[in-house]
């Protein structure tokens, strides 16, 4: 048979519908009233409900990794924030500790020159200001080192103040700095007045403090008495705070009184202090001046 003579066309069995055009309009159209109606009436949304319901396990899961590193990383870096935070708060909380202990300290040292300044203003000697450095290397002796010496003027035998009283003595003196004895030690004497009841003592350096000498029993002292300087010596100006009597022994076996006294100075504290020119001096310039008329009184020699 000739193949000119057969049917291209397929078989009533094989026929594929509408056109590929025509599906495309109809699907569009339908596309187009369904988004219409579900704009309008919402015929959509149980579905979506629906949908969303069945599908959410699914995103928790498949999203956990994913939130998982992103806490991990905020963690990690809020971790490290904290620590760095912590860090720089400690280290301002050193600094701010540090300011603090300072700024005591200065109020301190404020408040004791004040008083310095204040005795300094009673006192009609000439008086020098200076500087504790440190305590003397010999534990056997009461001592300290100031920071003054003969360069500033400093002599031996110049009586050292404290905001409080009467410190010591100088007994030492070097270019630029000078040795003080302090009224606690066993090598220092100092005569002392009793301004309520007029008597007069020696007052001797003793451990942890002074004690009063040949002091009869029946002697008019009381516990809590101050002792000021009396002048005599011609080196401490009268009327200096020395000490306080904190202890008053009387037997009637015993001759004379055991009296010890506590130091009105800070002898293991001072930091600042004034070192008075000796009264001394002041008698020796008097010697050397002229003498007076023969009718006139005679002034005596120290």
């Amino acid at each position: 048979m000739p193949l000119g003579t057969l049917d291209s066309s397929p078989p009533p069995f094989f026929r594929q519908g509408p056109s590929a055009l025509s599906k495309l309009f109809f699907f569009g159209l339908l596309a187009v009233l369904l988004m219409v109606a579900d704009l309008r009436f919402h015929v959509a949304q149980p579905l979506r409900a629906t949908l969303a319901t069945v599908l959410y396990p699914l995103q928790w899961v498949v999203l956990r990794p994913v939130v998982w590193l992103g806490d991990g990383g905020r963690y990690f870096q809020s971790l490290q924030a904290s620590q760095e935070s912590a860090a720089a708060a400690q280290y301002q909380l050193g600094l701010q500790s540090q300011r603090a202990q300072q700024v005591e300290q200065l109020t301190l040292e404020n408040a004791r020159l004040r008083q310095l300044l204040e005795l300094r203003a009673r006192v009609n000697a000439p008086a020098l200001a200076a500087q504790v450095l440190y305590d003397a290397a010999d534990p056997f002796r009461q001592k300290v080192i100031l920071d003054k010496g003969s360069l500033s003027a400093v002599q031996a035998g110049s009586p050292v103040l404290d905001e409080y009283g009467v410190l010591g003595q100088v007994t030492q003196v070097y270019p630029l700095a000078s040795e003080v004895t302090l009224l606690t030690d066993s090598h220092q004497t100092i005569p002392v007045l009793n301004p309520r009841s007029g008597v007069r003592a020696l007052a001797v350096g003793v451990t942890q403090g002074m004690a009063l000498q040949f002091q009869d029993a029946h002697v008019d002292m009381q516990v809590g008495d101050l002792l000021t300087t009396s002048g005599i010596d011609g080196i401490y100006p009268p009327g200096m705070l020395v000490g306080r009597i904190s202890q008053i022994d009387r037997h009637t076996s015993d001759v004379f009184a055991r009296i010890r006294v506590t130091p009105v100075a800070h002898t293991h504290s001072a930091l600042h202090v004034l070192v008075l020119k000796p009264s001394a001096d002041a008698l020796v310039a008097n010697a050397v001046a002229p003498a007076p008329p023969a009718s006139g009184p005679r002034r005596a020699k120290p």
